[in-house]
Parts: C-alpha cells; structure tokens; sequence
C-alpha cells in the first residue's frame, strides 16, 4: 500500500475502544485464503455487484438496511429503471417513489433517498461524494452505510461492520465468549482487510456470513449488539405503511374515509398520523390527508 493509501485509509477507519485481540500475519493470510476459496466456488450473483455507479450502490445499500436481500432482489431492478440516475429521483414526487417502494417496509428509506438526490444535486453537481465524513452528512447514512458505499462505489478501504460481517468474526475469533462487542470485531476487521481490493472482499465476507447463518446457530446472537425484532403484525410500522399504500393510490382521502378502509381505531391512526406529518411524507389541509 502506498503512503497515501495507509493515510485514507486511517482517516476511513472508526477508532474502536477496548482490548485489542492479537493476530497474527499468518493467522489473516490463512483467513483471507478461506474467505476467498469460498467466494470463488459459492460467490452470489446480485445486480448491484454488477455495476459500479455510484447511484446505483447507494440505492442498493439503502434497500438493503434492514431488509433481506430476496426482497431487495424483487425491487431493486425495477426502482433504477424508473429513477436511473439522481436527477430522475431528485425531481420525481415523493408519491411516485413511495410507489415504488411499496413492499420493501421502512418507508423513511425512501424519503431519505429523494433527500439524498436533491443534495448531490444542489450541493455536489450531480456527483456521490467518495468520502466517508461528507457521507454521513446525508439523510439516512451512519458510518456503516457511508463506508460501504465508499468500499463498493469507490474502492476505498474503509473498515465497517454488518450483520453478515459480524457473524463471520465472531465465529472464527471469538469462540467461547459472549456479549461480544463491535469495537472488539472493528480491530479484526482493519487488520484483515484486503485493501487493494476492499469491494471483493467485504462481498467475499458477507457471502460466507451467509452461508454460516444457514448451516449454524446464528452466531450473532453473542453479540452484545443482537436484537429480536420486533413483531410486524399489528405495530404502528404495518400501520404507517397501510396508510402510505392508500395515499399512493388516492391523492386525498379524510381521517374518517381512512379509519373505514383500514379498520383501525381512530386514537391509533391519529398517533401515526401525527408521526407520518413530522417526518415529512405528509400534508394534512382542509381536513384531507395528501403525499407531502
């Protein structure tokens, strides 16, 4: 790596706390040998893995916070035909693009990419910034987010962790321990990593967290992070998602006229109603609810 590399490399990394674990070079060429002799063989096929349009890897890496691949796979074609580039998403109604975002749930995602949209457009000509810290300014980007897109988009080598990331670490170096912490992962996953060529790597990791969430007890119920989620069916997130479904389809409707078609009580759609007016998808006037 040259000097420049190791600096922008540095400034990418986040500064984890907590005793380091010890590993040695042989114990990370060995690793890298396995992950990679996996990827080889069993490597998947994602559309996003396909391109290198930075557009394209942010919406990608948006769908997929939260959410299964198998349902991003279903939307995530058939989004950037609609809106290919980020002048289309900037200028398109939010509307229309909750329209297309149907199915995937979390809707803020979506509202957050027309807001990302309309940043590059206004504040960078049109251009994805590659730096992490400029990232993490946009709506809907944290660090792990920011840094994927520069390792995929831009090829840097910048140091995160996700589920299928952590999953791999904690099954080959933590084997006998619990409450396992991401600063503790964070060091493992800088000294590992291949960074002349971060993107093939964290694909290679990710992939082969897949397969040992298949073929063994979930490893990341050890981490101090891990979390059951939380039940869909009936929770204020089904119905601020219903109400979203019916204001794409009808351009207005009443608080009444919704009530009857989603045969909720009227205090809870109220509560969601409120909630869906702060985080700006919509517009209450006249006693009519529209898509902001």
């Amino acid at each position: 790596m040259t000097r420049s590399q190791k600096q922008r490399s540095k400034s990418l990394k986040p500064k984890p706390a907590g005793r380091e674990r010890n590993i040695t070079s042989e114990e990370v060429r060995k690793f890298r040998n396995m992950i990679y002799r996996y990827y080889g063989k069993h490597g998947r096929n994602l559309p996003w893995r396909l391109t290198s349009d930075p557009y394209h890897i942010l919406v990608s890496e948006i769908m997929l916070q939260q959410t299964q691949v198998q349902r991003v796979m279903g939307k995530y074609e058939e989004f950037t035909r609609k809106f290919p580039d980020f002048p289309s998403l900037a200028r398109s109604p939010l509307r229309t693009i909750l329209k297309e975002w149907q199915g995937l749930g979390y809707n803020r995602r979506a509202i957050a990419l027309k807001r990302i949209a309309q940043k590059v457009m206004k504040e960078f000509r049109g251009n994805l910034p590659a730096s992490v810290e400029t990232l993490m300014t946009f709506p809907g980007i944290g660090r792990a987010t920011a840094s994927s897109i520069a390792a995929f988009a831009f090829h840097e080598p910048a140091v995160f962790i996700e589920t299928n990331i952590r999953r791999v670490f904690i099954h080959r170096f933590f084997h006998d321990k619990d409450n396992i912490r991401d600063t503790e992962i964070l060091p493992l996953v800088e000294k590992t990593l291949d960074t002349s060529n971060p993107r093939e790597w964290y694909y290679a990791l990710m992939d082969y967290g897949v397969m040992l969430k298949k073929g063994y007890e979930n490893p990341n119920r050890r981490s101090a992070h891990y979390q059951k989620q939380s039940p869909f069916q009936g929770s204020n997130r089904q119905v601020r998602g219903m109400i979203l479904k019916i204001l794409t389809r009808e351009s207005c409707i009443s608080e009444r006229e919704m009530m009857e078609k989603l045969q909720v009580s009227s205090e809870i759609l109220r509560v969601n109603l409120i909630q869906l007016q702060k985080e700006g998808f919509i517009n209450r006037e006249r006693g009519k609810y529209t898509i902001a």
